[in-house]
């Protein structure tokens, strides 16, 4: 059963790195980070439930400040999108090169 939850995890990471690397929308290059940062969740889920010790609930705490830190990248990371289109009106990453001072 771990085996199956590390492999889905392996497989919800590989599309997220995929959609951030291929990706020329910012928004989905979001969306790629969440799907990685989901599939870093599910490793810590995965191997507090399988551990020694499931009565711990390590697993879940670094899930939750995991969460947590995925919220603030996400607020972060939209406001400095939203700052961009106002910009350049385009959310375009190629075009972002242009905002250098």
């Amino acid at each position: 059963m771990l085996q199956i939850l590390l492999a889905i995890s392996a497989v919800l990471f590989c599309f997220g790195l995929l959609a951030t690397l291929t990706r020329r929308n910012a928004i989905l290059v979001l969306i790629g980070i969440e799907l990685m940062l989901g599939a870093g969740n599910l490793n810590f889920i995965a191997f507090w439930k399988f551990s020694a010790n499931p009565e711990a609930l390590t697993g879940v705490m670094f899930a939750i400040f995991s969460i947590a830190i995925a919220a603030a990248e996400a607020a972060v990371g939209l406001a400095i999108v939203i700052q961009v289109h106002r910009r350049l009106h385009s959310v375009d990453v190629n075009q972002a090169t242009q905002l250098k001072g």
